[in-house]
């Protein structure tokens, strides 16, 4: 059976649409650490996938290996797991927001600031050069956001969804949501999402804007090992 390409989606960029972005070590593959910090393995890594890792990433350095359920090698150490859903489009009412401004490099110092507070998940300094990202801003401030990550071949994901707590309970994530959706379906490609498993605000925002729950995934990030000798197993 062929694997669908939301299975391993950081791999599907990062030999798609992404593939300029990609660092590469035999078959792996990963993100300019300060464009993302995820890193894409094979289906089904082997010992020199896990050793080419160790090589991109550096003794010691942590990994993050989204969709990852497998073993892993002897002296790799867990450093975070978190339980994770993904979602796709099953009916969004994507539209254009005329509140919404694009963002761009220029913008990132306040992008940053307000991912700090809001914490949505990793975000860099080179992120926005990912795809679309769109803000609401209030008197001259960055207020709210959401912006395009992950891009497999036909398939764009959502991403950074997030509103300045004091603006919170104003509808600024679905109008964002339904904005970022519209230029994707634009492009003929359809919006896909992930959140945590626990996170059940926003997963009943997901369901009730027409996202519909694909599968379960983790979210885990892994320490490699100091020592060389325990690189391959």
């Amino acid at each position: 059976m062929t694997a669908h390409v939301l299975d391993n989606p950081a791999l599907a960029s990062l030999t798609g649409p992404h593939a300029h972005f990609a660092e590469r070590s035999g078959r792996v593959l990963r993100y300019p650490v300060d464009v993302s910090p995820w890193l894409a393995l094979p289906d089904e890594p082997d010992a020199q996938d896990w050793a080419d890792v160790a090589a991109l990433a550096g003794p010691g350095a942590e990994v993050l290996l989204p969709g990852f359920g497998g073993e892993l090698p002897e002296g790799w150490e867990i450093t975070f797991h978190m339980e994770g859903v993904q979602f796709v489009d099953d009916g969004l009412a994507a539209a254009p927001e005329p509140e919404a401004v694009l963002l761009g490099p220029a913008d990132v110092p306040e992008i940053l600031d307000l991912i700090s507070r809001t914490q949505p998940g990793p975000f860099e300094r080179r992120t926005v050069e990912l795809g679309t990202y769109l803000g609401i801003r209030r008197d001259g401030a960055l207020i709210a956001m959401a912006g395009e990550r992950l891009h497999p071949p036909g398939w764009t994901e959502i991403s950074a969804v997030c509103t300045d707590p004091a603006f919170r309970g104003e509808g600024l994530a679905t109008r964002l949501i339904r904005a970022v959706a519209h230029g994707i379906r634009e492009r003929g490609e359809t919006p896909f999402l992930h959140t945590g498993a626990g996170n059940t605000n926003a997963i009943r925002l997901y369901e009730s804007l027409g996202f519909r729950l694909r599968r379960t995934v983790a979210f885990l990030a892994v320490r490699v090992p100091e020592r060389p000798a325990a690189l391959v197993p």
